[in-house]
């Protein structure tokens, strides 16, 4: 197992080094979330479906197979979602924008850390599939369905969140209003929420009895949410929204969560 994460690893800062030359090369570091978003995606599914020398049986189980197919969807859906709005923009994502003038001259060098990070982050979340993949439970249980349940709720919600804001963008009539329909009236960044739960779900694989490695599963899940609520996710896109909206996003900020879909305190005007 040390082999393989550590291989994977090695992979993973692999592809965000080539992805900062692709953004530095195209001068918009957007894409570097495409790159992640495929390279978690492969990572996983590589993770869950290389056989150990523990695995008993046939190989790859009902298990094992979910818990990789999943992560390969879920990056691949995100990976060619945001390789089109990216090949389609016209400006550089908000966030990295907004990196690139607090850092000033240190953007490049910064960047390539932070993308380090990004791969360190992506270890863990393959390291969690692959603790769900090759949890030794016998069978197919209850647990599995649940996961299944709630990775596919999650790659669905979080297509619906970006279908619902790319119809809203490509709408004239709303250039420069706020999106807060469907899914963004009850959470400020509803893709992002999903995006947590989707890790979320592999715990229900991993976690059983006699199995106490399954429990570092809890780890991707709470990764995703420090990195997407406190790092590169909401913090700076909120900066910069409140910043290019001003107090029609503040009043948006007082009545719709930030993060976890919850009733709206009131109806919008």
């Amino acid at each position: 197992m040390l082999v393989v994460i550590l291989s994977v690893a090695i992979g993973l800062c692999g592809m965000m080094a080539l992805a900062w030359g692709v953004q530095r090369h195209l001068h918009n570091a957007g894409w570097v979330d495409v790159f992640w978003s495929f390279g978690t995606g492969i990572a996983g599914a590589i993770a869950a479906l290389v056989p150990l020398p523990s695995d008993h049986g046939a190989w790859p189980s009902l298990r094992a197979l979910a818990a990789g197919g999943l992560a390969l969807l879920w990056g691949c859906r995100l990976g060619v979602y945001l390789a089109r709005r990216t090949w389609n923009g016209h400006r550089e994502d908000v966030r990295y924008a907004r990196f690139r003038q607090e850092w000033g001259e240190r953007f490049q060098p910064l960047l390539f850390w932070f993308l380090m990070i990004q791969a360190a982050v992506a270890t863990l979340l393959a390291l969690c599939v692959m603790l769900a993949a090759h949890n030794p439970a016998p069978g197919f249980r209850l647990a599995d369905l649940a996961g299944i349940i709630v990775l596919i709720a999650a790659i669905f919600g979080e297509g619906l969140a970006d279908r619902q804001m790319q119809q809203f963008r490509a709408n004239k009539a709303n250039r420069g209003k706020i999106c807060d329909t469907g899914l963004w009236s009850v959470s400020r960044h509803p893709n992002y929420f999903f995006e947590c739960l989707a890790w979320c779900a592999y715990p229900f694989f991993a976690i059983g009895t006699h199995y106490t490695s399954g429990y570092a599963a809890l780890l991707g899940p709470a990764a995703m949410i420090w990195l997407l609520t406190k790092v590169s996710g909401i913090p700076p896109l909120e900066r910069e929204m409140v910043a290019d909206r001003g107090d029609a996003y503040r009043r948006y900020q007082e009545e719709v969560s930030a993060f976890l879909p919850l009733p709206p305190k009131r109806n919008f005007p």
